[in-house]
């Protein structure tokens, strides 16, 4: 989700002054009860959640309050909704202590004050790329939770065995069995949504490619419009000269990719570990792999995204959120989260377990994260979203050549960033 950073911190700033106002200047709660009057004194905590984790949070709170004596409250939200109310809730005493956060708006949040700082257990749990997903100016604010990576799905009834090269994918489109029949010359043996610009960027990178220099933390450069990433954007534009002409049309293009793949008519796409439950759905009899490598060799580089515990920085009792997030991403209770939820976990130790299950999806997720790059958590980040939006479209539907989309595209963001940061 994009939104204005700028004006969020001033509506937060607004809604404190009000809250200050209201309550005669006491800003600290210090009855320990929020403006709803529930409870939230020292030695409590409240969890919001989205209601697809309230059970598997519900399953291991008993065993928490046991060991710490800290009174638990889970209470069902939205996962956004609560990440864009915190600025106003927090100050106003009503948001939850703890919450789960997207990788790429831990940063933000951390870096404008409203999320506490966190120490990592010092167990070996987190390795250096887990870590960096939620450390912004060397600060930490949140406890790895999930992972997540772009991923290849193909049909086993149509091919007998994973794509490891995008050459393997080139043939595939030569194969009549996989001809668009309404359009000549046109495939879907292999798809991908390369106008979403969160599934074009492990092409780009791979190419060379990159959003901000300094490992995401400069956004003075912008590295979208490189030799290489020209490279990646020339060889996409060379898909899209063999798909359908609904490729290129973003508001569908996602729809389309899965209904042909669901279909039997898409012999592989690239894909979120999130549609596999579509697909199981389906009945399609699926396999699931790292995506092939490109045609220079490299490993495509998505991006590194999954999900983060994280505590408000207007929690009453910071040492008892502190114990939770410690809590919730111990190995015992990652090892839960994969059984209930098939998420893979971000616990190193529980990382190995599970990868040695035998699944493909859990295995190919993670083969394919540690190919991965961390999406940049500064807030000009939200600038990159605008700017690339068309990016792939200009150079695929021959309205500019590779080289004047990119560097289109980065004046765009450039500039932007240069108004508003």
């Amino acid at each position: 989700m994009k939104f204005n950073w700028k004006k969020l911190i001033f509506i937060a700033m607004l809604g404190s002054l009000l809250v200050l106002a209201a309550c005669g200047g006491d800003n600290n709660n210090n009855d320990g009860k929020s403006s709803d009057g529930g409870d939230k004194a020292a030695g409590t905590l409240e969890i919001g959640v989205e209601a697809g984790y309230i059970d598997y949070v519900k399953s291991i709170v008993p065993k928490f309050e046991e060991e710490t004596g800290i009174k638990v409250t889970v209470t069902e939200r939205d996962l956004f909704e609560s990440l864009e109310a915190l600025p106003l809730d927090g100050p106003a005493g009503i948001a939850p202590d703890v919450l789960i956060a997207p990788y790429d708006r831990v940063g933000n949040l951390g870096q404008q004050g409203h999320l506490a700082e966190y120490t990592f257990p010092d167990d070996g749990r987190y390795d250096d790329l887990d870590k960096q997903q939620v450390t912004i100016d060397g600060k930490t604010y949140g406890a790895p939770f999930v992972i997540e990576a772009l991923i290849l799905y193909y049909n086993k009834d149509l091919i007998d065995q994973a794509p490891e090269t995008f050459a393997d994918l080139e043939a595939l489109a030569e194969d009549d069995r996989f001809a668009f029949t309404s359009e000549q010359g046109r495939t879907t043996a292999f798809l991908a949504n390369w106008l979403d610009f969160y599934s074009t960027y492990g092409l780009l990178s791979a190419y060379g490619g990159y959003v901000f220099g300094e490992n995401g933390s400069d956004p003075s450069d912008v590295g979208l419009n490189t030799e290489g990433a020209i490279e990646g954007i020339e060889y996409a534009t060379e898909w899209f000269n063999r798909w359908p002409q609904g490729m290129l049309d973003a508001t569908t293009a996602g729809n389309f990719i899965n209904e042909q793949f669901t279909t039997g008519k898409a012999a592989a796409i690239i894909g979120g570990p999130w549609s596999a439950s579509d697909f199981n759905a389906s009945g399609i009899n699926y396999g699931v792999s790292m995506i092939p490598s490109l045609p220079n060799g490299e490993e495509y580089q998505p991006f590194a995204g999954g999900k983060a515990w994280i505590a408000s920085n207007y929690a009453k009792d910071k040492e008892a959120a502190q114990k939770w997030l410690d809590f919730v991403t111990n190995e015992e209770n990652q090892q839960k989260l994969y059984e209930d939820k098939g998420e893979v976990p971000a616990n190193q130790a529980t990382r190995v377990v599970v990868s040695e299950a035998g699944d493909e999806l859990t295995a190919a997720v993670i083969n394919q994260y540690n190919e991965a790059i961390p999406m940049p958590s500064i807030p000009e980040m939200a600038e990159v979203w605008t700017g690339a939006e068309t990016l792939m479209f200009d150079a695929a539907s021959g309205n500019k050549t590779a080289e004047e989309s990119a560097n289109d595209a980065v004046e765009v963001i450039t500039e932007n960033i240069s108004q508003k940061y």
